[in-house]
């Protein structure tokens, strides 16, 4: 039997994954065929994550920052990378105003609820590195005096991974703090092909009607929160994180902010799949994402075709994962 208290949970779960259902329905009125992109970025966004895309130009990045913005009611600003940004163009400067005879801080497009940072590696390591502040702290310092920036804050990032002249790559402590890496994909026949017959019809990005807002979003966040997480789960994320660090085609591991970054999408997933409890198919779900960026192939590892994406994949099917949680229902083995 369950309690009042818990079939309250899974009713509050249930509505949630009903109002996300109807986010990516809307947000895929502009992106087709690409429910389960909108729906990472949707697990990212509740927990309180940055997203990181590697893709070609063209398929629908900026879109999709774009209508997620919109759909919930948030304010959205673009910023496009190149070699010489500086780290005032993006977080802001004091500027000296002849009226007050003072300086004023004049904030930059940092302070908003999404920045898209379009072509994040083309910028100089130095203009990189003024988003670092901002995406692990939810702040920026200017001139000694920190600001808080708008609540919920999330960076969607774009990089091109087959065109690296002129480009900064990102080193592995900016990587670390984004909580996934995804890539869009060209779309499947039949999307394109509704894509070119509905390219004078179809709704622009920022026309969207807004169906989340405040509330939900706040909602969303305490589910995560809340989410029922069992110790055999959170053995079964340890247990992936160790694999790493042990396997000798990896010349460094995940660390400890990556499990964390694991169990909490696993969280988020779950929140949108209508679940108030984590099951293992919820971590293998997202491993790929959260898990690929952190690692590094060896050298021999590469010239043999080996890759992130693949050494995970590997791992997902022998760590032994957990069959039943106390006090829950079965948990799936596969």
């Amino acid at each position: 039997m369950t309690s009042a208290s818990e079939e309250g949970s899974f009713g509050v779960a249930e509505a949630l994954a009903q109002q996300l259902q109807d986010v990516a329905a809307n947000v895929g009125s502009v992106l087709y065929g690409k429910r389960d992109v909108v729906r990472l970025a949707m697990a990212c966004l509740a927990a309180g994550g940055h997203l990181l895309i590697e893709d070609l130009p063209g398929v629908g990045k900026t879109t999709l920052a774009k209508a997620l913005a919109q759909t919930l009611g948030l304010h959205c600003r673009r910023v496009q990378f190149t070699a010489d940004l500086l780290p005032s163009d993006i977080i802001g400067a004091m500027v000296y105003d002849r009226e007050r005879s003072a300086p004023v801080f004049h904030p930059g497009p940092v302070f908003t609820n999404i920045l898209l940072a379009d072509e994040l590696n083309r910028a100089s390591p130095k203009a990189q590195s003024a988003l670092l502040e901002a995406m692990e702290e939810g702040q920026v310092t200017v001139d000694g005096v920190t600001r808080p920036l708008p609540q919920p804050f999330m960076v969607i990032a774009t990089q091109n991974p087959y065109d690296a002249a002129g480009t900064y790559p990102l080193p592995f402590s900016q990587r670390d703090r984004f909580l996934l890496r995804t890539s869009i994909g060209y779309p499947g026949r039949q999307a394109e092909e509704h894509l070119l017959a509905t390219s004078t019809t179809r709704p622009r990005p920022d026309h969207l009607p807004v169906i989340g807002g405040a509330a939900m979003l706040e909602a969303l966040a305490r589910a995560v929160d809340a989410m029922f997480v069992a110790p055999e789960i959170r053995a079964y994320v340890v247990d992936l994180i160790e694999a790493t660090r042990r396997h000798p085609n990896l010349v460094f591991g995940a660390s400890p902010r990556a499990g964390l970054a694991l169990l909490r999408t696993a969280s988020a997933i779950a929140v949108t799949a209508g679940r108030d409890y984590v099951m293992p198919d919820d971590v293998k779900a997202v491993a790929e994402y959260v898990l690929s960026h952190r690692l590094a192939p060896s050298s021999a590892a590469e010239l043999s075709g080996a890759t992130s994406a693949s050494i995970i994949g590997e791992l997902l099917a022998t760590v032994p994962v957990p069959v039943r949680a106390p006090g829950r229902a079965p948990i799936p083995a596969g």
